[in-house]
């Protein structure tokens, strides 16, 4: 049985339009897609795991886990342990559980929480894991330093993060076909967001505020798969980043599907759209 446990959800004010977007239509429409989601993360699930290296009797905390692939994953291997996953999202948290129960894992739990914040059982995890869930926190040394505080001394934090955008062909795509001609503003390196852990002396500075040691980052680089023709990934990928389309006009909004659809196209193989992708999987001990 999967105990869905209850929570009441406390944010960092610093995070509110972060818990705003997850947890509403961002998150039901990550929930929607999931399996497409986690195919297009799929190549990186093997060396997260890997690095993770979760044991048999190890309790492990998925961060910003969405719709619990990696926590069903890291549950599965801590087959006398247990596997918490923590998200802003309620509909993400509720495909999480469905799954989990559907595999009958009996050895997970799902709370909806702002990890920066949460009140997490001091010491009480082994491993604290991320696929892409902590690049959004206001403020991560205070997001890091709850999570240390949740990790047992000596405890590790292995996480994956996107490299900049130089080294991830299909947002650089998709951004300057949507962008229509238009100057996009450029967030802040620092500011939440896909990239803010990009930086690799800013992750070191971040995660030794926080009182993590051994700080190490491995480059990882994999094709992404984005749908299975042109048609298919546009459609996915219009859900996703269509917002961009705001501003434009009518004639503006043909340019600019016009130019997702020719990058698509010339991006279309016998296994799918598929897009060049780097990131880094970050290994840190707490202290």
């Amino acid at each position: 049985m999967v105990v869905a446990m209850v929570s009441t959800l406390r944010v960092a004010p610093s995070n509110a339009e972060q818990a705003r977007a997850w947890d509403g239509q961002e998150g039901a429409y990550w929930a929607e897609h999931a399996d497409r989601f986690d195919r297009a993360l799929r190549p990186y699930r093997t060396p997260l795991l890997a690095t993770a290296g979760v044991s048999a009797a190890d309790r492990v905390l998925d961060i910003g886990c969405g719709t619990g692939e990696t926590t069903r994953d890291v549950a599965r291997r801590a087959g006398d342990g247990r596997a918490l996953g923590v998200d802003l999202s309620a509909a993400m948290l509720r495909a999480a559980r469905r799954r989990a129960a559907d595999e009958g894992l009996h050895n997970v739990d799902f709370v909806q929480a702002d990890a920066q914040v949460h009140a997490f059982s001091p010491a009480s995890f082994d491993v604290a894991v991320s696929r892409t869930g902590t690049m959004f926190f206001a403020d991560p040394v205070a997001a890091f330093r709850n999570i240390g505080g949740a990790l047992r001394p000596g405890g590790r934090l292995v996480q994956l993060v996107w490299q900049s955008p130089a080294g991830n062909e299909w947002l650089r795509s998709f951004t300057q076909a949507l962008a229509a001609g238009r100057p996009l503003p450029t967030p802040p390196h620092d500011a939440p967001g896909p990239f803010s852990l990009a930086d690799p002396a800013r992750v070191r500075t971040v995660l030794g505020a926080a009182g993590f040691t051994d700080i190490q980052l491995e480059p990882h680089s994999e094709v992404m798969w984005f749908g299975e023709d042109t048609a298919d990934a546009e459609r996915f990928v219009l859900g996703l980043h269509g917002w961009m389309l705001g501003g434009l006009d009518d004639e503006g909004r043909r340019r600019a599907v016009d130019g997702l659809r020719a990058t698509l196209t010339a991006h279309e193989t016998d296994d799918g759209v598929r897009y060049a992708s780097a990131t880094w999987i970050i290994r840190a001990t707490r202290l």
